[in-house]
């Protein structure tokens, strides 16, 4: 059984520079302001050849019971109880302070397994914390420096020792990390921002179903989001609450949803660029939105009470112009008196808005109570599987020739202008070509027309479709 470690610590120690470098990816924000990490985030790990899964955890604070610290504090004390080992980060530089001494005590009495990290150690400034963390009674303290990478292997070799494990020999941590590669790293990593690895595949392969679901959960602040993806899993995974903007960057979480794998991602709430001032909403703005680029299926998460406000159509354009997969969610749906009236307009204003992806799912829920959950997931799996959707050659120039029967293209300077053949290179989104003896001018109406008779003919609803065209004869025909 993989075991799982939290990296636990007061606010501003370095913990998720040490889980970054442990994990080998830049999955957690890392800023010099306190706080930034809210929620739980998990990763795997390879440490002496063997698999581990890591959880990074909020800064542990003393705060009032309603306050958001104390929730923080309340989703690292259940990694804490979930753990089977806790590694307690401090700050050396800055010395034991009471609040270090406190939440020791907290990583004492979980039963877990702990070792004593001492980070920022380079040069002499960390020496004198280094000597009071034996203070803490965790033992002798590993010196480190995540943020310069000194100390990583003292680190891990005190990790094997803690789990009762013995290093692999080089060979086999080589051959270990080549299938964690080929198992994890396919899974979305939303802060490499070169994107290396994790595109999705535009190969036109039909859908994997062993490789989990992409699912990137978006909307603006207070939608419901963190409750939604809450409600999915089934525990308190995130910190919900009135205030907006508590989730601060995307985490991403692992489940089975009906024999399907998914990855599903919390995202921060999108606001308009000209409303987001402070430096942690830039970070987590810009995290939502790689999150989207590299997701396969979003969910637009919208509030019923005020549906589809100016932002919530820029996000979901975003959305449809990155490619996605996309569903809409309409959450607080309880709130609703003449749902039938109101399902009825929404549809309508998301036929007009997003013409890109017509026929789009429009699934009302209520992410409190649960309500409507269980379809909007049936519809992330169907707009999944349209995504990945292939068409026949024959069947797809079938078509071609019978939408050139009922509208024949417009002529240019006095002739006809000619679609000769059509194919489909990729799928992820469904991605069409048709041979054009003039493609430079082919209207963009005519071009809208063949689009949507596409749609309707092969049952594409709700996903972004690429067509291109490209000047010659068929390729394909014999000379």
């Amino acid at each position: 059984m993989t075991p799982t470690i939290a990296v636990v610590g007061r606010p501003n120690v370095g913990k998720s520079t040490l889980f970054n470098r442990l994990t080998g990816k830049r999955t957690a924000l890392v800023s010099d302001l306190p706080g930034l990490t809210r929620d739980r985030r998990e990763s795997e790990a390879i440490v002496g050849g063997h698999a581990m899964r890591l959880v990074d955890t909020a800064g542990l604070e003393e705060a009032h019971p309603d306050s958001i610290p104390a929730r923080m504090r309340a989703q690292s004390e259940a990694a804490i109880a979930k753990a089977d080992l806790v590694l307690f980060v401090i700050d050396a530089r800055a010395g034991v302070t009471p609040a270090d001494k406190a939440f020791a005590g907290v990583a004492r009495r979980s039963g877990a397994r702990v070792i004593l990290v001492a980070n920022k150690c380079e040069g002499r400034a960390g020496t004198g914390g280094f000597y009071e963390a034996y203070e803490l009674g965790l033992g002798e303290p590993v010196a480190i420096s995540a943020e310069h990478g000194e100390g990583l292997s003292d680190l891990e070799h005190e990790i094997l020792a803690a789990l009762d494990m013995k290093p692999k020999p080089v060979s086999q941590r080589r051959k270990r990390r080549g299938r964690a590669a080929e198992a994890f790293e396919d899974q979305a990593n939303t802060r490499d921002e070169t994107g290396e690895g994790l595109e999705p595949g535009d190969d036109g392969e039909a859908a994997d179903t062993t490789r989990p679901i992409r699912i990137a959960i978006v909307g603006r602040p207070n939608a419901g989001k963190s409750t939604l993806v809450n409600t999915v899993l089934g525990e308190e995974r995130m910190i919900t609450g009135p205030e907006p903007g508590l989730t601060r960057d995307s985490i991403a979480t692992d489940l089975m949803w009906k024999g399907r794998a998914v990855r599903l991602f919390d995202t921060a709430g999108l606001r308009r660029k000209a409303r987001i001032e402070e430096h942690a909403e830039k970070l987590s703005a810009s995290d939502a939105l790689r999150a989207i680029k590299f997701a396969e299926v979003v969910v637009l998460l919208i509030d019923a009470t005020h549906p589809f406000e100016q932002q919530d159509l820029i996000i979901g354009n975003r959305i449809v112009e990155e490619g996605r997969a996309l569903v809409i969610g309409i959450n607080k749906w309880d709130a609703i008196e003449d749902k039938q009236k109101a399902l009825k307009d929404l549809r309508e204003t998301a036929t007009e808005k997003f013409a890109d992806a017509s026929g789009v799912a429009l699934v009302p829920v209520s992410a409190l109570s649960g309500r409507g959950v269980d379809k909007l997931m049936d519809a992330v799996v169907a707009a999944y599987e349209v995504w990945n959707r292939r068409v026949p050659t024959a069947a797809l120039n079938r078509w071609l020739q019978e939408a050139l029967d009922r509208h024949t293209p417009p002529a240019s300077s006095g002739r006809r202008i000619r679609l000769r053949y059509a194919t489909q290179p990729s799928t992820r989104p469904p991605t069409f070509v048709a041979f054009c003896s003039k493609p430079g001018d082919l209207p963009p109406s005519y071009i809208r027309y063949l689009v949507n008779s596409l749609r309707e003919a092969f049952d594409l609803p709700g996903t972004p479709i690429r067509f291109g065209l490209r000047k010659g004869a068929n390729p394909y025909a014999k000379d």
